[in-house]
């Protein structure tokens, strides 16, 4: 069992593997100006709902990388430009949305941009196009890894989606942070689409170009 194989791991590794993901997922990076823009464009709702749904795609990250599915990615560099361009259409997709926006669509409270559905869809699918994430899995979780402590690959899950937890919570934080600011500038909506706007554009330019 998973749970028996991480119950094998010490406390201290554990601890120290926490310590790192805290770190690493309060570091500003994709997701978090992800799920800012959507808490931009659309409230704290929104935000929160496309960090939640940032955080499923992670979960299904560490999936691949527990499956192997990760390592297969990075020997194939051309599969991984692939999903790289389609992440980054993606991005200049949302990119255009936002900028054709008029003020008078903005959400107030519960009418947000798009559904929970769409939201959460939305999040997930930015984190599953951008091959970063399983790679960077790949490279860091093996780190607190140890036959020793049971199967490997129990581990690889177990650790990666306590990872995948934090980054949920830290990523939900920021987009609800984005949504307080966004109702302070409630009347500059057309400017706050835009802003948005910008902002996916430029994680689109980011993922091609890393």
């Amino acid at each position: 069992m998973i749970l028996d194989t991480l119950a094998s791991i010490p406390a201290a590794q554990v601890a120290g593997f926490m310590a790192g993901a805290l770190m690493l997922n309060l570091a500003p990076g994709q997701d978090v100006l992800f799920a800012s823009a959507c808490g931009i464009r659309g409230g704290v709702r929104a935000g929160m709902l496309a960090g939640f749904g940032v955080g499923l795609g992670g979960s299904c990250h560490v999936l691949m990388a527990a499956l192997g599915l990760g390592a297969l990615l990075a020997a194939h560099p051309g599969a991984q430009s692939g999903v790289k361009l389609a992440g980054a259409a993606y991005l200049l997709w949302l990119a255009w949305r936002s900028w054709q926006a008029a003020p008078a669509a903005a959400p107030q409270g519960a009418g947000a941009p798009a559904g929970a559905a769409a939201l959460i869809a939305r999040g997930a699918l930015n984190n599953l196009l951008n091959p970063k994430p399983v790679l960077f899995l790949l490279a860091f979780l093996p780190q607190f890894t140890n036959p020793a402590w049971g199967p490997v690959w129990h581990q690889v899950l177990g650790l990666g989606l306590m990872f995948a937890a934090s980054g949920t919570v830290v990523t939900m934080g920021y987009g609800a942070l984005a949504g307080l600011a966004r109702g302070r500038l409630v009347r500059r909506m057309g400017w706050l689409n835009r802003l948005a706007a910008v902002m996916f554009a430029g994680l689109a330019l980011r993922l091609v170009l890393r």
